[in-house]
């Protein structure tokens, strides 16, 4: 009997599974959407993209949600598969649409206008989880965006959560505070109550301050070091702060030699993150790697397409030249 690839990496192992929406995308050019003549066509989501980033590294991912089984549905999934994702889990929903993202850069300011309402992955549902499959994973990476996407989602991740960790699965979360979705108070409860499950908390400082309704680093602090998670902040003064029992090491950013689209960034350093706690790197370690991708990541359009594989990041680590010819 032909075995599946989820069958298989049941048997074996994967290191990271992640779930959550993969929405389409189409981007407006230089003169934004309402006067573009055409749009470009791609797909984004912040868990997708740190599967594909992890797959890009050498590490054997999985990453699953609901699509609705239309144009776009179709070439996200097989967009998905072909960075080396395992989406044997995915589904196609014949009822409900694939969520879609229109995106534009003008005045160096970038906006995201969102259709996802009644799409196939805010029906996601708790039935829709294979507890084998997270229970095979050595980590299991959620967002903040999941929960606030339905009730049935916010269950659905809850689930997921107590299935990893009576399982021994390690939690990873980044909060990924998204406003146009929720409000913050609903936001801000749902939220720290994930944190306080995880094994790893991956919150911006700017997300941090909202949530703790506070801009004194020092207390943002202590309110990290209340929780049983390894706490890594990011987005500080071109810095990334490793919050430790009795100090915060700094890790200064990689600069990026141009600058072209912030999105995706922070889901580039979360792949490079979890790349070297796979590797069996110190948080510091594993934090540089984390800057690393995500220098990467924000010179080049799109979400993913900028990620950089492990032979790309050993050049730049060890300091080889690029051959042009």
């Amino acid at each position: 009997m032909v075995q599946t690839s989820s069958e298989r990496l049941r048997q074996t192992g994967i290191d990271v599974v992640t779930f959550g929406e993969t929405m389409g995308l189409l981007l407006g050019g230089p003169k934004g959407i309402e006067h573009a003549g055409s749009l470009d066509k791609s797909f984004g989501g912040a868990e997708s993209n740190v599967a594909i980033g992890l797959a890009r590294l050498g590490h054997s991912v999985g990453w699953f949600g609901r699509l609705g089984n239309d144009p776009m549905g179709q070439m996200i999934l097989k967009g998905i598969r072909g960075e080396g994702v395992d989406v044997s889990g995915a589904s196609l929903s014949a009822d409900e649409p694939t969520g879609l993202m229109l995106r534009e850069q003008l005045s160096g300011k970038t906006s995201v206008y969102y259709y996802r309402k009644l799409s196939a992955a805010s029906a996601m549902k708790p039935e829709h989880l294979n507890p084998e499959y997270i229970a095979a994973a050595k980590y299991l990476h959620v967002t903040g965006i999941t929960p606030a996407l339905s009730e049935s989602c916010r269950a659905t991740l809850r689930e997921a959560i107590r299935i990893a960790k009576a399982n021994g699965v390690k939690i990873v979360f980044d909060p990924n505070l998204r406003l146009k979705l929720w409000g913050l108070q609903e936001a801000r409860e749902t939220l720290l109550q994930i944190a306080e499950e995880a094994d790893y908390f991956l919150p911006g400082l700017d997300e941090l301050q909202l949530l703790y309704e506070t801009e004194d680093f020092e207390q943002i602090v202590g309110r990290l070091r209340q929780l049983n998670a390894q706490c890594v902040v990011k987005g500080g003064a071109d810095e990334t702060y490793v919050v430790g029992e009795t100090q915060v090491t700094a890790v200064p950013y990689f600069q990026a030699k141009h600058f072209i689209d912030p999105i995706g960034a922070g889901d580039g350093f979360c792949a490079g993150f979890l790349s070297g706690l796979l590797r069996g790197f110190e948080p510091v370690e594993a934090v540089r790697l984390g800057n690393l991708v995500g220098s990467l990541v924000v010179q080049m359009a799109g979400d993913w397409e900028g990620l950089p594989t492990l032979a790309e990041v050993e050049a730049i680590l060890g300091n080889q030249k690029h051959i042009e010819r």
